[in-house]
């Protein structure tokens, strides 16, 4: 029998305490999922011993985590709007600021019943269209992603989670471009993006390039291209009155505000603040008819 689970949460959380900004929670979290409970249970029963066979696979991912890998890609998922992310490294991990945009889609939604077909770009994990389909389910969801390997991440999150039948996933860039504006019946009634938005040569000094995949946060020369060509599109496929909500990083406000305005002369455009007061979320709503 290996040591109690007590003295292996105060080793690895010492071994952790350089190459993390949460020590003691990350050794929690990867103990909790080697021995399949809850981290309530690891912490009540912290007297008990574990297993040779899982003290060696709890070692393995310990090493990761020492070695710079991110926990969530360790472990292999993680929560976001109440509900568990299944991940590989082919996506991106979720955010907490990303919530800010789920919520107001959300509350959108509610606000208007007879809006429900939505488009959500660069979906990544799924995370922003399965959680829509969770809280609105009389939803209708398109979900694209330039990556085929996002795409299997994302269905296969929408079957665990149950909303699979609301949501149609779909390989391409942005939005397939049509030859001509799409039938009314069929344009969106939402659109919403959090797409790369970091500077190419900025992101070559982060520690997330070395950690999460580059399709996923590089967003051209000043951050903003995929946004660009996002704007230069929508309006072909939103309905009137519709609606757009784009994540955008906190520096970016001014710019994406300007990129908004200089292509919508007759829509409402809110810059959004997160709870920690930067600039998070563009918000164009087009006028109805």
């Amino acid at each position: 029998m290996s040591a109690p689970m007590t003295d292996l949460l105060e080793s690895i959380s010492a071994r952790l305490a350089t190459s993390s900004a949460t020590p003691q929670l990350d050794a929690q979290v990867v103990l909790s999922h080697v021995v399949g409970q809850t981290r309530t249970w690891v912490l009540a029963h912290a007297d008990s011993p574990t297993d040779a066979g899982r003290a060696r696979r709890l070692e393995a991912l310990v090493q990761r985590l020492e070695g710079g890998e991110p926990l969530a890609y360790v472990v292999g998922h993680r929560e976001f709007f109440g509900l568990d992310f299944d991940l590989t490294h082919d996506v991106l991990i979720p955010r907490p600021e990303t919530e800010l945009l789920v919520e107001s889609a959300i509350k959108w939604l509610q606000d208007f019943p007879d809006r429900r077909r939505i488009a959500d770009v660069g979906m990544g994990c799924g995370c922003i269209a399965i959680c829509i389909a969770d809280k609105v389910q009389d939803a209708r969801i398109l979900a694209t992603d330039i990556s085929m390997q996002a795409l299997r991440v994302a269905a296969g999150n929408a079957h665990k989670l149950g909303v699979a039948e609301r949501i149609d996933f779909l390989n391409c860039d942005i939005l397939p471009p049509p030859r001509k504006a799409p039938a009314a019946g069929s344009r969106f009634d939402m659109v919403c993006a959090n797409l790369p938005y970091i500077p190419s040569l900025e992101l070559r000094q982060l520690r997330v390039f070395r950690q999460e995949p580059a399709l996923a946060l590089d967003g051209g020369p000043d951050g903003l291209d995929p946004i660009r060509s996002l704007l230069d599109i929508v309006p072909d496929w939103l309905s009137p009155g519709g609606l757009v909500l784009l994540e955008i990083e906190s520096t970016q406000g001014a710019g994406a505000l300007s990129l908004a305005c200089d292509r919508f002369h007759e829509a409402t455009i809110h810059l959004h603040q997160d709870l920690a007061g930067r600039d998070r979320l563009l918000a164009i709503q087009l006028r109805g008819e």
